[in-house]
């Protein structure tokens, strides 16, 4: 239900701003083929929020597929959820490297930008892009997003959005922080389109985070992509 997700990035906001437990929320759109896509999937949608429960994977009712998502969010996002049959993913992860801001804070706190860390990773990477750059991102965004799907190393990736075209990320899983840096660094067509970046200034603002990845439930397209690997 296309609709039924489209009304809950309006009514979602209040039971998050009002959850003491949550110290930096944001409402996400989605892209059609898991990357940087200017066109929306209206079936797909995404929250992304900063709480200390995440950093306790031991607990019980996270290692369970029926868990209970009101600590996480709300009773009423929990309910909505049902009410609607949808389908849930949920990814508990701990920031460990990084650098950048997202509406002019370090939400993730001051972290180092390398660590020792070797496994399975997550990583953000989001950016305000300039309007006189618009044109500029999207005309360079699809090739990358070719490149990025078929990427050696890649468990899973999607493409989310806080407002249209504008403020753009793409969250993806590696099965190796080397794996993500092949892609990241020595990839030809990834490292033109960020010299692009930095020589015309197309972000306002930009964040890279690296997540290590503390527990997966639920399902996203019928499948647990992290099943077997944590």
């Amino acid at each position: 239900m296309g609709w039924a997700g489209f009304l809950s990035m309006a009514l979602f906001r209040l039971p998050l701003y009002f959850n003491r437990k949550i110290n930096f929320w944001k409402l996400l759109g989605c892209g059609k083929n898991g990357t940087f896509d200017i066109h929306p999937d209206w079936r797909q949608w995404g929250i992304l929020s900063v709480t200390g429960l995440a950093h306790d994977s031991s607990k019980s009712n996270y290692e369970s597929p029926s868990i209970n998502y009101k600590p996480l969010y709300s009773s009423f996002i929990s309910n909505w959820w049902i009410f609607f049959h949808c389908e849930v993913y949920t990814i508990l992860l701990q920031p460990i490297e990084g650098h950048g801001t997202w509406d002019g804070k370090e939400v993730f706190g001051t972290l180092p930008k390398q660590t020792e860390y070797e496994g399975l990773i997550a990583v953000l990477t989001r950016a305000t892009i300039k309007l006189t750059r618009l044109k500029n991102f999207w005309k360079n965004a699809d090739g990358v997003a070719n490149k990025m799907n078929n990427a050696k190393g890649l468990i899973s990736s999607v493409g989310i959005g806080e407002v249209p075209w504008i403020k753009q990320a793409t969250f993806s899983i590696w099965e190796s922080k080397e794996h993500m840096k092949q892609f990241a660094y020595k990839m030809q067509e990834h490292t033109e389109v960020i010299q692009k970046t930095r020589k015309e200034n197309w972000y306002s603002e930009d964040m890279f985070i690296r997540f290590k990845i503390l527990a997966s439930f639920g399902t996203l397209h019928g499948n647990d992509p992290l099943k077997g690997k944590l």
